[in-house]
């Protein structure tokens, strides 16, 4: 079983080459080599690109590929298309996730083929999140609120960074998703999956808060209000998944 492991970055310099490394070497401990891990690069102005070209030398199994735009979405999307493994997925790049729990993805997938999708929740019943602050705390938890009221989300987090799918599953939510290039396109990936009743793992996670995002809190906010709109029109209105 192959698995391809996507980081889409973007002025990454400073977490790029120890979120690769830290990878590469989990995976030597735990005796897993049948992996390709994919730098997604989607417009970084900094050393990024010259850091990932000492990765994809200093590791056979890393790649790095450029896109013209901008966007989580964009770069998750193009790091579906040109992936190798059976089972593909993203991570942050900050690895705020504890990354043991990539072993036991590979776990369930090898012995679960019932399990489509793993997603990766801060809020699970058993998960554990540190260091979370109390403004994200109010956005993430009113975001899940709207997701489930106006879209029936069922899982418990929608954007944990820590998602993993069986590719042809994958290769069928992207054809079936929008074009958006931002965050909100991982969130409609996963509602796309639920609605289409793809068996979807919600997964507890260890998860700890990085303090150095670029995430820009209000404008995010903003284009997951409309994109909620949208997608409310296209389920309930349209009837389209």
């Amino acid at each position: 079983m192959m698995l391809t492991i996507i980081f889409p970055v973007l002025n990454e310099r400073l977490r790029l080459e120890k979120g690769v490394s830290r990878t590469v070497e989990y995976l030597k401990d735990i005796g897993f080599s049948d992996y390709e891990i994919i730098i997604v690069d989607n417009g970084s102005q900094d050393e990024t690109p010259e850091i990932a070209a000492g990765l994809c030398g200093k590791y056979e199994t890393v790649k790095y590929e450029r896109i013209s735009v901008r966007g989580v979405g964009a770069a998750f999307r193009r790091g579906v298309e040109i992936s190798r493994g059976e089972i593909v997925g993203y991570m942050d790049i900050d690895l705020s996730t504890n990354i043991r729990h990539l072993g036991e993805a590979i776990h369930i997938f090898r012995t679960r083929p019932e399990v489509a999708y793993l997603n990766g929740s801060r809020f699970a019943e058993k998960s554990d999140t540190q260091g979370r602050k109390w403004y994200r705390k109010i956005t993430s938890q009113g975001l899940l609120i709207l997701l489930k009221v106006f879209l029936g989300m069922k899982s418990t987090d929608a954007i944990c960074g820590f998602t993993f799918v069986r590719r042809e599953t994958a290769l069928d939510l992207v054809r079936g998703c929008s074009q958006d290039n931002g965050w909100f396109y991982m969130i409609e990936f996963l509602l796309r999956a639920e609605k289409r009743g793809i068996h979807v793992l919600d997964y507890p996670v260890e998860w700890q808060e990085d303090y150095d995002t670029t995430v820009k809190i209000f404008k995010t906010i903003c284009n997951y209000l409309v994109q909620i709109v949208r997608l409310f029109w296209e389920f309930y209105i349209r009837r389209n998944v």
